[in-house]
């Protein structure tokens, strides 16, 4: 026959059983969400470094390598240039974000059918 268990190591069981599911549930996916998170942020911050530093390089060679075409009264164009540049990038940008939530995928021409 079986020994049976005391009441203690029964309920010490339950409670190691209980930790360990709260951890697996809880501290586990959250730990999967930070560093998902921090990944994303840190892309975040580089990219848009990237895309500042190329904006204010295509600022300057507008203004020095044109020659005189916009020297004088003309010296504002290149800030309008980078600035309609930088707005197409944002409304690009803006217009590829999606409406579904995390995890959903718009349909591709083989799932259109299925159900």
């Amino acid at each position: 026959m079986a020994k049976s268990a005391s009441i203690t190591e029964t309920i010490q069981d339950l409670w190691d059983l209980l930790v360990s599911y709260a951890r697996q549930e809880t501290i586990d996916p959250l730990r999967n969400i930070v560093r998902y998170l921090a990944f994303g942020v840190g892309g975040m911050v580089v990219v848009t470094l990237g895309v500042f530093l190329l904006g204010l390089s295509a600022l300057r060679a507008l203004q020095t390598q044109t020659g005189d075409v916009f020297a004088g009264f003309w010296s504002w164009v290149p800030y309008i240039i980078v600035a309609l540049i930088f707005g197409g990038l944002v409304a690009f940008s803006l217009s590829r974000i999606g409406k579904g939530g995390v995890g959903t995928r718009p349909a591709t021409s083989s799932q259109k059918g299925k159900k």
